[in-house]
């Protein structure tokens, strides 16, 4: 069975009305602040919480899965480094990370992380294997590709910061 990942699994089943309602005393968006408060915020899911107004309880299997994630390693992603380079054709723009993972058993992508109508940001995630593996780090190079149409300001956002792409 997969080890739950923070950004992938737990953090999209609280909603941001799940959010709104509790940032007062902490956020359910922030990896730190669920795992200060795992347990208090298990309780809360197996008894009351989200109120009915508030779209109602959790589903046994997602209090399961938070379960597993807070008595397990409290897996998150990681953000990766690599260099970038923007391929332009008449068709289609290829944003291209080419790296090394920082050891065997990594995996890697791209994913679009926000956008407004002038520039769009992707981070850059590694996932650590659940085990450690032998052998050395692979290189990698992900691409994802958008339409030519689209020449919105690209930003990508990694391990070493925040950077603008041309």
């Amino acid at each position: 069975m997969r080890t739950p990942v923070f950004e992938l699994h737990i953090r999209p089943m609280f909603r941001a009305t799940d959010r709104e309602h509790m940032i007062w005393a902490l956020d359910l968006w922030d990896y730190d602040d669920v795992v200060a408060q795992a347990d208090d915020i298990l309780d809360r899911l197996e008894q009351d919480m989200p109120p009915v107004t508030g779209g109602g309880l959790w589903p046994e299997e997602w209090i399961a899965l938070f379960r597993r994630w807070k008595d397990g390693a409290r897996k998150r992603l990681e953000l990766g480094t690599a260099t970038y380079d923007i391929t332009r054709t008449p068709a289609q723009v290829d944003l291209t990370a080419t790296g090394t993972f920082p050891a065997a058993g990594y995996e890697g992508w791209l994913q679009l992380e926000s956008e407004t109508d002038a520039s769009k940001t992707y981070v850059l995630h590694f996932e650590a294997p659940d085990a450690p593996e032998a052998g050395s780090p692979p290189a990698f190079t992900v691409v994802e590709t958008y339409r030519a149409t689209d020449t919105r300001t690209v930003f990508v956002r990694d391990g070493s910061g925040v950077q603008e792409l041309t």
